[in-house]
């Protein structure tokens, strides 16, 4: 008997066959003799027999996934899935199984030498995996460019190295959190992988000047998302019943959610869905202006939709396969019949895709009913699971000071507030309140004075930055202008770090000014990683606008992993690491334990911000993007049961960050041998993350910002301005070398009261303030080598 009913999937796109199938079923199969993978034991264990291959059916799975590619085409294609498969079998009964790490990581060592981006292949096979594989590569690898084999190399090694991750999550018995979850089973998952095939198999390459863009990323991981859920809804039985596996989601959902299976399987296809919609709004809403940003070529821009076409292709043939593999639990399955391809007859497809909009149509449409300004009240605000101290830096009292005088200097306290002539966007009052330097005399005990002097205007910039973007562009809804001064924001980071232009607004002064002190010290490609790490936080700026237009709550993955760049913690990163040396290679920096210590902590502090500015973004600011709310509408539950289970998930991220420290640092100094100076350096990064998590929870404590009162205060309107605006009529869109457009004054609206909140208020999204700025040059302030002991 199954473990649960198969859930009511959305289905939004058409399966088609591909005509070459029986040719690709009769090539694989002697393909995969002739690598031995069928009737050839492994040091004594079977791994398949000619059964296994059959009912299988590999070449029906490429066959639904690329269904327009020419036989050649699909027979390659199908040899690299029956080689993907054949390796995750070999590995489950080789090292899984055995619990042998050792002798996995050797394994998966050699595999690398197979994967040369320039070059031939050097070292000769020693089992049906390696020989494939060199075969495989050959045959592909030629074709194509540069940039898409160091993709495609990436995503292999992905595919391959992350088998050891499941591999400790077995030898511990530890279930990941969702977060970590959903990361890791991109890489584990294989759909990246399967992407860079697609375009392979429609004889398209995605343009290097966009491939690394949010939306042609969002592309690639919401599909890698939804089908790596789907999968794990039809392996539940196979790999946590039989294989002992603990990486599914269904298991992860069951346990963090504390609900039954059943229950479990509908929250992932909840969240599958989900993804879909992602995907659909990234694809109609996000890819043509970034076509335009580009200027790519119209046969470019013909490549990229050839490459959706094939994503959505492999979405909806890859559930035909599930529905038909022996591999998978599938009885019972609400999902479309043998009718949704062409053969049964026409208009089936159409007769299965409508149903399945309408299913699906309500969770689609409540992410667009958010009601602004609705009174909730104060969060009550739980127990912190932090188990991290920090102290305070001496010289916080002038700091605090000379903050408020660089501000003056700047003109972030002069700049009219778009809604009324008698205000501005800060007042003095304002940056007094927020205590900006507070945050900084956390994270950096030890700055020099000029250090924390620096820390504390990275604060004020990106906290006014985040409070600017919503009013001066977000009220008169004038996104081409908020992109314009986004892209402006380049000419004062210039990579030579010689200033060329000049500001025109406090924003370009104040940035102008701050990356004079801290790049100016910096390496040229030290500067360059400093530099993407400012453009990604300003960027999810405008990616709030775009929400905020829509009404649209966002989906729970693209919220957590965008709110990591609008809480600058990107920024944070960056300078630490650029403080700590030459004594890591980057490659270390850039390995899963580091980067999920650093998402843990980016994670933690966010969504604990979350929780401390509710009643400041829902009520005062008409906010969409807080985490308490996106859990809200995502299960469609109250805002305690929300709040309990964004702190749950805190404390589950918390947890992963204390876990890596302990079991896998170790590790990773063991597999990479490190000597003892490189694992003080990244220790010492270790306690500095330590540091910024605790001197966030200090400043949430002791700033003036999301108490009930002092909301009031803040938020309480001015005298109705005397300017009075032309009715209808938008700011002009300006220049690229000319300042944000400003706004005419309108008038302001009615008192707030604690039962009818002001909408007129920056839309910042709550320490957000602390968000992008938390992060922004802090490393600068560091006076004493980082790998110093926590204070």
């Amino acid at each position: 008997m199954q473990p649960f009913e198969l859930p009511e999937f959305y289905m939004p796109y058409p399966a088609r066959l591909n005509p070459s199938l029986e040719a690709a079923r009769v090539h694989s199969k002697a393909w995969a003799y002739e690598m031995d993978m069928i009737d050839v034991p492994q040091h004594g264990v079977p791994i398949w027999d000619e059964h296994d291959l059959d009912s299988h059916d590999y070449a029906l799975l490429c066959s639904y996934t690329h269904p327009d590619c020419d036989t050649e085409t699909l027979n390659l294609i199908t040899d690299w899935y029956v080689w993907v498969f054949y390796f995750d079998d070999h590995f489950l009964e080789m090292y899984k199984r055995s619990h042998d790490m050792q002798n996995a990581v050797d394994y998966l060592d050699r595999l690398r030498l197979f994967m040369p981006i320039t070059g031939p292949i050097t070292e000769t096979p020693t089992n049906p995996v390696e020989k494939g594989l060199e075969d495989l590569w050959n045959r592909t690898v030629p074709s194509h460019s540069a940039d898409w084999r160091r993709r495609f190399v990436e995503s292999t090694k992905n595919l391959l190295d992350e088998s050891m991750w499941e591999l400790s999550n077995i030898n511990a018995e530890r279930v990941s959190n969702p977060i970590e979850y959903i990361e890791m089973r991109r890489k584990v998952g294989g759909a990246p992988w399967s992407a860079n095939l697609i375009e392979h198999a429609a004889g398209v390459e995605v343009p290097e000047i966009i491939a690394a863009s949010r939306p042609l990323e969002v592309l690639r991981d919401t599909f890698s998302d939804a089908v790596h859920l789907r999968n794990d809804l039809f392996s539940y039985e196979r790999e946590v019943l039989d294989e002992g596996e603990l990486s599914n989601g269904v298991l992860v959902f069951e346990r963090f959610l504390e609900i039954p299976t059943q229950e479990a399987a509908e929250a992932v296809n909840d969240l599958l869905t989900s993804r879909l919609h992602q995907f659909e709004h990234t694809a109609l809403v996000e890819l043509p202006p970034l076509f335009e940003r580009f200027a790519v070529a119209p046969q470019q821009r013909l490549e990229v939709l050839a490459y959706v076409k094939g994503l959505q292709d492999w979405q909806s043939g890859g559930h035909e396969w599930h529905m038909r593999s022996s591999r998978y639990m599938n009885k019972g399955g609400k999902a479309s019949p043998s009718a949704f391809s062409g053969p049964n007859g026409l208009g089936t497809s159409a007769a299965q895709i409508i149903p399945s909009i309408a299913r699906t149509m309500p969770q689609r449409l409540r992410s667009f009913a958010n009601v602004p300004f609705r009174q909730c009240g104060p969060l009550p605000r739980p127990d912190f699971y932090l188990p991290f101290r920090t102290t305070l830096s001496p010289h916080l009292d002038q700091a605090r000071e000379n903050v408020v005088l660089w501000a003056k200097e700047m003109g972030l306290l002069d700049e009219p507030h778009p809604l009324s002539a008698e205000r501005t966007v800060w007042s003095e009052q304002k940056i007094r309140d927020y205590d900006l330097p507070l945050c900084a005399a956390g994270i950096h005990p030890d700055a020099t004075p000029d250090g924390l002097d620096v820390s504390s205007a990275w604060l004020a910039w990106g906290t006014y930055g985040d409070d600017c973007y919503p009013l001066v562009f977000g009220h008169p809804r004038n996104l081409a202008a908020a992109r314009v001064q986004t892209e402006r924001f380049k000419l004062f980071m210039p990579l030579d770090a010689v200033q060329t232009e000049t500001p025109v607004n406090a924003l370009e002064r104040g940035l102008a000014d701050l990356w004079s002190r801290t790049a100016g010290p910096m390496t040229d490609a030290h500067r360059k990683v400093f530099r993407k790490a400012n453009e990604d936080m300003t960027e999810s700026w405008v990616w709030e606008l775009e929400n905020q237009f829509a009404n649209r709550i966002p989906d729970p993955v693209d919220y957590v992993e965008m709110r990591r760049a609008t809480f600058g913690s990107d920024m944070t990163m960056a300078l630490c690491r650029l403080q700590l040396g030459q004594a890591v290679p980057e490659e270390i920096y850039r390995s899963r334990p580091v980067q999920a210590l650093e998402k843990s902590a980016q994670d933690y502090s966010s969504m604990m911000n979350d929780m401390f500015s509710y009643q400041k973004e829902i009520q005062f600011e008409g906010e969409l993007h807080n985490a308490v709310l996106v859990v809200q509408n995502f299960l469609d539950c109250d805002r305690d049961r929300a709040a309990q289970l964004v702190n749950k998930l805190m404390t589950e991220r918390m947890q992963q960050f204390e876990h890596i420290l302990a079991v896998e640092f170790p590790a990773l100094f063991r597999d990479h041998k490190l000597d003892r100076k490189a694992q003080k350096v990244l220790l010492g990064y270790a306690e500095e993350l330590k540091r910024w998590m605790a001197g966030i929870h200090i400043w949430h404590e002791g700033c003036i910002r999301y108490n009930e009162p002092d909301l009031l205060r803040h938020n309480a309107p001015a005298t109705a301005p005397t300017v009075t605006p032309c009715p209808g009529l938008a700011p002009p869109v300006p220049a690229l070398s000319a300042p944000a457009p400003a706004i005419p004054a309108r008038p302001a609206p009615a008192p707030p009261t604690a039962a009818t909140p002001a909408p007129d208020v920056p839309s910042t999204t709550g320490s957000r303030s602390l968000g992008g700025p938390t992060g922004l040059g802090t490393s600068a302030a560091r006076l004493k080598p980082l790998t110093e002991p926590a204070h």
